[in-house]
């Protein structure tokens, strides 16, 4: 039951909320018949069939005569969307061998072009209701399913109900013919190339290792080349009118509107829709069988060695059974909750095993149930180095003591209160929950042929069940969770030689002893008992910023706050602390510090509490610490609530006024940062993110990735002498929104953040540390990757700006970049199949006066680049000097517009446009004007920024080909073309 885990696992406002709200709302929409197929009067919804659990009465349940169910809910969060998801029972294991790829490119095909939408035209029409293209209309294809969806922000009567009908012309009659064909199969071997590498094939092997037999070893949704080529109009239509038929539908809708009225929607546009022919059955997906020879006493199966030299070192091992569908009750239910239990108890002994400096870097189980083709036990790690077999022997000791000996009740209740915390915090932030969550949850319970249940039932399931979690039923459930019919296990290694099938095997199959080393104790550590942080702090000053309720409070020591109480989500607080002065503290040759710091530094303990006394004293808490160095500062973040808020104000100032510097987290972090170097070069992707920011800064060493001799390089003490002055600079600055007591906060803030020692100031070296753009770029930069022949990637970058005194014109910028974005998509992606997806982005620091820039980016095939280089040029030219359209400016401007709406709502939002106000007050003033910077403008504001900016439509330019491969020389004939002069 998707409610039920399996395991616990910038916008601004510039108006007073109110008016910010949408001008509009789908219950305005004119009258519409009342829904037939709604299941009232005491009729059992089609969802909870077999069902005892609680229904959620939110969701109003339908099903209609032509087979299609539908659930439909009110939902305001954010206000005025509506999250429509459309789920058709047809994925890769759907295909036959002849169609492998068609479900994925079925989903393509509906977009590009059906009986309501013109070729091309999906993207611009949802664009001009005011959604985003790629995260508010989107698609997912499945080994088990297709679902289309739509986040319709602002959602007016008009715009649900043509969006309704355009998804209805969509689902039940895309065209399909070699026009489109021939458009779209290029797009997605574009997208097929950049998954493609060194991962891909590893994922592809495992699947065939671990699936063995089964239709999912073999129908990765994305297809092969061959059948995608192959594939013609009328296969399409054969494999849509088998699949896509209202039977075969769900249709789930939450929003800020009346359910009856898209209850309403769905019936209008869809109650017609019949099926084609007799349904067909689903294939039978297969169950995980053993190999011949294999039995209870060996039942270890197929496995594999996969020898990549670019990746890291991963073990994976599965424990099969077969796949079954269930009765969805509260007893199943409470199985599950046990199941999870027991996985986070051994998965916490294999944390500490690490953290102890074990023979891994991390490991871990987890139960899933696999495409309705597995329920299977997956043990997965990372050794530290060749010797994986002392590694997996280590691993298999902890599982072989949780599977031969109960565990502690201490254990147990450490567990039990983590996933009360969790349920706890989900009933109180129920009412601020998405409507685009809320409808994704729906869609994955029907998919894995289960329920929904709401978070105050969650809750009571488990408190009803605290006293089943007993050593001897966690014992019980362990127990079944590592047994099976059979066992199947990969192993990825970088070297030749290393291992192989008959080694692994020969492993897997050793007798292990019980590891009970592992295993957690030590008595409950409180915050009461731990060191004030100083003299609590005096208030120096107080009051309002002149913006809603926020406050500033200033210090004695230097410290300011700034306090928003507000209910606007229900048992959310989120908390942002600045310190110091981000990558100015650094000089060229401290990457590696830089890069074990984001990673160690938190880690590393504060004044009594280490590692595992950090995690002892947040159980079932909701807590968090986040550690970021932005362009001028550091930052500490966590989303808590107001119970625990001071507790966390105490662990934020505590990491400031004493530090604590454990070496086992350091050198877990150099373990993990060798265990990734060469990896980064398996794909042009991955040289990207090693190496972009390093060039667009210059090649200023900051911005560097460490090499491997810095890295080994790196010790505690001079990680130490690093960071610790660091912690001790600069001003701090803490906001705190959210559902809090004021009075509280205020109280915490004086024993914690008030409290701190006087801090030391920025050096000035440090202070005029401001990064620089290339200045020649004549010239392309040339990287390599050792991954695939076909793949490269590109970036045309030009310089922007930064800082304070032109944040509008920042903000005009991003209007700017959405008008590149949609050129560069509709010449690289729609005219040319040649990127799956290209972005352009702007970047523009407000704590510095420079380092700003815009980036066009694409991954694509090597002799494409230069295709690439030229049409981002060709644009930026043509925004400088050309024309845009209304028409333009409305499919970039109103998304924008939803967008700045909808983020609002949430404190987040508020949070990141105030953060520095309380030393430069013009950020207040600032986000006045906001929703007009980010959505009013015209052709000429545009055509000057462009000129501004991107003058002859130069840049830097930056190509990552594959080794041994040169770059391919221009074509301005293609590129004339593509950009559609």
């Amino acid at each position: 039951m998707t409610r039920f885990p399996r395991a616990v696992w910038h916008f601004a406002f510039a108006l007073p909320l109110a008016l910010l709200a949408p001008q509009l709302s789908a219950q305005e929409a004119a009258p519409l018949p009342e829904p037939q197929s709604l299941q009232t009067d005491g009729e059992t919804p089609w969802i909870y069939q077999g069902s005892d659990v609680p229904q959620d009465k939110e969701w109003l349940w339908g099903e209609m005569d032509n087979g299609l169910r539908y659930a439909v809910r009110d939902n305001g969060v954010p206000p005025g969307q509506v999250s429509i998801r459309i789920r058709i029972d047809a994925g890769s294991l759907h295909e036959e061998d002849a169609e492998r790829g068609f479900a994925h490119l079925m989903e393509h095909l509906s977009f590009r072009e059906s009986k309501f939408l013109k070729p091309g035209e999906a993207i611009p029409t949802w664009q001009r209701l005011g959604a985003t293209f790629g995260s508010d209309t989107n698609a997912e294809t499945s080994p088990t399913h297709t679902v289309y969806k739509l986040d319709l922000p602002g959602a007016t009567p008009a715009g649900l109900e043509e969006s309704f009908r355009l998804l209805s012309g969509m689902m039940r009659e895309p065209v399909l013919n070699d026009p489109n064909l021939a458009a779209e199969v290029p797009i997605v071997l574009a997208e097929k190339r950049e998954r493609g590498g060194a991962a891909l094939r590893v994922a592809e092997k495992s699947r065939q290792t671990l699936f063995a037999g089964q239709r999912l070893a073999d129908r990765l949704p994305i297809g092969t080349e061959e059948t995608l080529l192959g594939a013609t109009p009328q296969a399409l239509q054969a494999f849509h009118d088998r699949w896509y038929r209202p039977e075969n539908t769900v249709i789930v809708v939450a929003g800020d509107a009346d359910p009856k009225v898209f209850a309403a929607l769905i019936e209008r546009y869809f109650s017609d829709w019949q099926g084609k022919g007799a349904r067909t059955q689903a294939p039978d997906f297969g169950d995980p069988v053993a190999p011949e020879g294999a039995d209870a006493a060996n039942p270890i199966g197929e496995v594999a060695v996969l020898v990549e030299p670019d990746l890291p070192r991963t073990m994976t091992y599965a424990i099969m059974r077969p796949w079954r569908p269930v009765q969805d009750t509260i007893i199943y239910n409470e199985g599950l909750l046990l199941d999870a239990l027991s996985q986070a108890v051994i998965n916490r002994r294999l944390e500490s095993r690490a953290r102890m400096g074990g023979s891994f870097l991390y490991a871990q189980v987890q139960q899933d149930d696999i495409s309705r083709s597995t329920d299977a036990t997956f043990v997965s790690f990372a050794p530290l180095d060749e010797d994986w077999k002392t590694a997996l022997a280590d691993v298999r000791g902890v599982i072989a003591d949780a599977v031969a000996n109960p565990p502690t009740q201490e254990e147990i209740d450490r567990e039990a209160d983590e996933f009360n915390g969790i349920f706890e915090s989900q009933v109180e932030q129920a009412s601020v929950l998405a409507g685009s969550r809320l409808a994704d949850d729906v869609v994955n319970a029907v998919d894995i042929r289960e329920t929904v249940a709401a978070p105050d039932t969650v809750l009571k399931v488990f408190r009803g069940m605290r006293a089943k979690l007993t050593p001897d039923t966690v014992l019980e459930r362990t127990r079944a969770l590592f047994a099976g019919d059979v066992i199947r296990a990969t192993y990825v290694t970088p070297s030749i030689g290393e291992a192989d099938a008959a080694a692994l095997r020969l492993a897997m199959q050793q007798t292990v002893e019980a590891d009970s080393s592992a295993r957690l104790a030590g008595a409950p550590i409180s915050f009461d008992t731990l060191p004030p942080i100083g003299e609590p702090g005096r208030i120096v000053s107080r009051g309002p910023i002149g913006l809603h309720e926020i406050e500033q409070i200033d210090f004695a020591n230097g410290a300011r706050a700034l306090l928003w109480q507000t209910d606007s989500e229900p048992g959310r607080v989120v908390v942002k602390l600045r310190f110091g002065s981000g990558y100015r503290a650094f000089g060229a040759d401290d990457a590696a510090y830089i890069a074990l710091g984001e990673q160690a530094l938190v880690s590393s303990g504060l004044g009594e509490l280490g590692q595992e006394e950090l995690d002892r004293i947040s159980t079932g808490r909701r807590m968090g610490f986040d550690f970021g160095i932005d362009d001028a500062v550091f930052t500490f973040s966590a989303q808590t609530r107001g119970q625990d808020l001071a507790d966390q104000l105490y662990l934020f100032a505590g990491k400031l006024a004493m530090p604590r510097w454990d070496t086992n987290p350091l050198l877990r972090a150099k373990a993990a940062l060798r265990l990734t170097f060469e990896s980064q070069e398996t794909s042009p992707g991955g040289v990207l993110g090693r190496d972009l920011e390093f060039y667009l800064n210059d090649r200023d060493g900051r911005f560097a990735s460490p090499s491997l001799a810095q890295i080994e390089a790196a010790t505690p003490d001079g990680f130490r002498k690093l960071w610790e002055p660091l912690l001790q600079q600069g001003e701090v600055e803490i906001l705190v929104f959210g559902d809090f007591n004021t009075a509280e906060a205020v109280d915490a803030l004086t024993q914690t953040i008030g409290a701190l020692p006087p801090r030391k100031p920025i050096p000035v070296q440090a202070a005029n540390r401001i990064p620089g753009f290339p200045q020649d770029t004549s010239q392309p930069i040339v990287l390599t990757h050792r991954g695939d022949d076909n793949q490269a990637a590109a970036v045309v970058a030009w310089q922007s700006g930064g800082g304070f005194e032109l944040v509008r014109e920042s903000r005009q910028l991003e209007i700017l970049t959405s008008l590149f974005n949609n050129r560069l998509i509709d010449a690289m992606r729609e005219r040319a199949g040649a990127s799956y997806a290209p972005q352009v982005s702007s970047k523009w620091p407000t704590d510095l006066a420079s380092g700003g820039s815009i980036s066009a980016i694409a991954q694509l095939e090597p002799e494409d680049v230069p295709v690439f280089f030229d049409a981002a040029q060709a644009i930026a030219r043509d925004l400088a000097t050309g024309f845009v359209s209304q028409d333009d400016l409305d499919r970039v401007t109103e998304p924008l517009n939803q967008a700045i709406r909808r983020a609002s709502t949430g404190n987040t939002f508020w949070l990141y446009q105030l953060e520095g106000a309380t030393r430069d007050p013009r950020r207040i003033g600032a986000v006045r004007t906001l929703l007009v910077d980010y959505t009013q403008t015209t052709p000429q504001a545009m055509q000057a920024l462009a000129a501004k900016y991107f003058g002859d439509g130069g840049g830097l330019r930056m190509a990552v080909i594959p080794q041994g491969q040169v770059l391919a020389e221009s074509a301005p004939e293609r590129v004339e073309t593509l950009i559609g002069r």
